[in-house]
């Protein structure tokens, strides 16, 4: 029989990436076939960057990994996964927290939709990392450098310096 061709999902908002979800990406292409980091476009969520700029930056940044594609998608993950023919999906943790959580979701996923979750757990200086946290320091003009990528950080330097001159 011959070798089942295997493509992933790893959804998230990345808004922005961090050096955690890297780690997570590095780690798992040699897991998959193809692996699609796939940016959601969230209503509900206040986004800092828009879903076109986060592919961008992610795809700055995946450029020269083989079989890694980043994409944006909108609306159920499960429904975008069917529709590009993905059986399992990907996702990072940090903490027992994220495991609680991912748990609950992966179980939905795999009775609703029948798919499958893969868990990879971060690196250990990644561990406290997120999105979030990042925005939070960011908009306080902290010290990233370590955290992020160096194409976010300066997005991100050039975003909050922008919105610090619309308020003022």
């Amino acid at each position: 029989m011959g070798k089942k061709f295997v493509r992933a999902i790893f959804p998230g908002s990345f808004d922005p990436i961090t050096n955690g979800h890297l780690d997570v990406v590095r780690r798992a292409i040699n897991l998959f076939d193809e692996l699609i980091i796939a940016v959601g476009r969230s209503p509900i969520k206040n986004q800092l960057f828009t879903p076109e700029e986060r592919v961008e930056m992610i795809v700055e940044l995946v450029t020269g990994m083989p079989g890694v594609a980043v994409e944006s998608f909108e609306g159920l993950m499960v429904e975008y996964a069917a529709k590009r023919k993905a059986t399992v999906v990907l996702r990072g943790l940090r903490s027992l927290t994220d495991v609680q959580y991912e748990f609950q979701l992966a179980m939905t996923n795999r009775a609703v939709a029948g798919i499958e979750t893969i868990f990879i757990m971060t690196s250990e200086q990644y561990g406290f990392t997120s999105s979030t946290l990042i925005r939070e320091v960011a908009s306080l003009g902290g010290d990233l450098s370590n955290l992020i990528p160096e194409n976010v950080h300066k997005r991100l330097e050039e975003r909050f310096s922008r919105l610090r001159t619309e308020r003022s």
